[in-house]
């Protein structure tokens, strides 16, 4: 016998693999909530990230994805992401509307599948909407940081910028009232920017959020026009509510308002359905903040001590 059959691991008796395939599909199959078959039809993360990816094509086309060499090859690029976006959401949509977590959601799949093709038309109708929002929100990250040298830097380079791409698309699935889709291309926002929105936020236009890393915006926030978020703000909810049974509470306003022109410096952290922070006003960084400020207010934390210390 050579070394390397000394050396090898042996593979273990036909008796024992077949009892810990047994023992996995076991555990599987005694908890329903921890798996899906082809019975409980629910989207596919894989292609909900290829609807992401092809939606910032078509919010930015040729910065992102296929360059389109020749200008006058634009129309059919366009056409062709568009048929392909269709195919792909379309699908997607209908699982959604047939997703049935629990035995108490989702619809039959003829219903799901007529559902879809509605909501399926009015998003693409709002992709020119869409589109123009994004397109001030990339002038709005130029204009608000120095640092950047061109319009095109904010395209190519601002997280902030990629994250609202990302929500303002999902956004209009979640006011169609579109299950689960929206959540998973805010995750993948969230997972690749830092910064986590819930579809669910109402976002005024020319929004700004700069550097990003660890923002946070919850889902019943609203944020009017021009307003600025810096790095690790928390836009949250005051408590966590419950109701009579001791279940969470859902589906209830628990987070803040921003009116417009407001700005809200690095690690500030604003909480409540009740607390409007009014028209142009500023709140600096470290703020905890729970309660309201009428406009034009700057808000600041405990003012710094700096002592000298002898050596």
């Amino acid at each position: 016998m050579n070394d390397a059959s000394k050396s090898a691991d042996p593979k273990p008796p036909a008796s024992d693999a077949a009892r810990r395939r047994a023992d996995v599909v076991a555990s599987v199959v005694s908890n329903p909530a921890s798996h899906r078959t082809a019975g409980t039809p629910m989207p596919d993360a894989e292609v909900v990230a290829g609807i992401v990816e092809r939606l910032g094509w078509l919010a930015f086309p040729g910065f992102f994805g296929p360059r389109v060499v020749e200008p006058a090859a634009l129309e059919s690029h366009v056409g062709d992401l568009l048929d392909e976006l269709a195919t792909m959401l379309g699908g997607q949509l209908e699982a959604a509307f047939a997703y049935d977590p629990i035995g108490s959601h989702g619809c039959p799949r003829s219903e799901a599948r007529d559902r879809s093709t509605a909501v399926m038309d009015r998003f693409l109708d709002r992709i020119p909407a869409i589109r123009d929002l994004l397109a001030e929100d990339a002038v709005a990250a130029f204009e608000g940081d120095p640092a950047m040298g061109h319009l095109d830097e904010a395209i190519l380079c601002c997280p902030g910028l990629a994250a609202l791409v990302v929500h303002r698309f999902a956004h209009e699935l979640h006011l169609a009232g579109v299950p689960l889709v929206p959540r998973m291309m805010s995750e993948i926002a969230h997972a690749r920017t830092g910064i986590d929105m819930h579809p669910g936020a109402v976002v005024g236009r020319r929004m700004f959020i700069d550097h990003g890393t660890g923002v946070v915006v919850g889902e019943t926030t609203r944020i009017g026009d021009r307003c600025r978020l810096y790095q690790g703000v928390t836009l949250g909810a005051k408590r966590l509510e419950v109701e009579k049974d001791g279940s969470i509470r859902r589906g209830h306003r628990r987070h803040p308002t921003l009116e417009d022109d407001v700005t809200v410096y690095a690690n500030a952290t604003i909480l409540g359905e009740d607390t409007v922070i009014g028209r142009g006003s500023v709140i600096n960084g470290g703020v905890f903040l729970t309660a309201s400020v009428p406009p034009d207010s700057v808000v600041s934390g405990p003012r710094l001590d700096v002592h000298m210390r002898r050596r």
